[in-house]
């Protein structure tokens, strides 16, 4: 695993696809919170991160997808595959090298974001007047939801030698656990049984987290998402032995 894992790192950043993805995140975020009208911290008035937690998820549906989109994709359709699969490495290590790789590229997109927590904090009145628990609780959140669309995008790509096929088979399911299910709750269709609706999606959970609790059942919640998506990619990936 460690091998891949090293492998899958230097090809992100061998090529302009780790920064690109990097810059547009930060600038895009940078743009919500500190420029653009109603986003903007300004404009609110208050000493949070509410921009940066509402907007993430939905700006990473598209960049963890452009990310995970050439995991087999591209080795599929280069050939190489045929070569990594003959070496002594099991199917396991292949996706969990190349799963921990995207969500490293994604915590080193993350980190820089520290620098919006300080400036918050220290335009606070007072300085510091900014709930860091639900603050903290929001980027435990937002790792878990990143590293759930990892997984998703890692199937997308699994499943075709076609990388925009991968991206836009991962944006749609992306999309579709994050915001769909909440949706069909919100329309009060089912009565009591939509918020059971609502907790098949991704936003109920990362909104639990985002309020500063780490609740047992949002964790176990995004392992089952992180290990369902990543079972079903050793499916079709081992697919090729029978």
């Amino acid at each position: 695993m460690l091998v891949i894992f090293k492998k899958e790192i230097r090809s992100f950043l061998s090529s302009l696809i780790a920064y690109v993805v990097i810059a547009v995140f930060l600038a895009a975020i940078g743009l919500f919170m500190w420029v653009l009208p109603e986003y903007n911290l300004f404009d609110m008035g208050y000493a949070n991160l509410d921009t940066l937690f509402g907007m993430a998820p939905w700006v990473f549906i598209f960049l963890i997808s452009a990310i995970t989109m050439r995991s087999f994709s591209e080795e599929k359709k280069t050939g190489t595959i045929e070569i990594l699969t003959t070496k002594p490495i099991s199917d396991w290590s292949i996706i969990g090298g190349k799963f921990l790789a995207g969500v490293t590229l994604v915590l080193f997109s993350l980190i820089p974001t520290l620098l919006y927590y300080y400036t918050v904090y220290q335009l606070g009145a007072p300085v510091g007047n900014i709930d860091s628990g639900a603050t903290w609780g929001s980027y435990i959140g937002l790792f878990f939801l990143a590293s759930s669309f990892v997984a998703i995008g890692i199937f997308s790509s699994v499943i075709t030698d076609n990388q925009i096929v991968s991206f836009i088979v991962s944006m749609f399911l992306c999309y579709v656990f994050y915001a769909i299910f909440d949706m069909l709750a919100n329309f009060n269709l089912l009565g009591t049984y939509d918020s059971i609706i609502a907790a098949f999606g991704i936003k109920a959970h990362y909104d639990s987290m985002s309020r500063g609790v780490i609740d047992s059942r949002d964790l176990v919640y995004f392992f089952s998402v992180i290990i369902a998506f990543l079972w079903a990619t050793k499916t079709v990936f081992g697919a090729r032995k029978w």
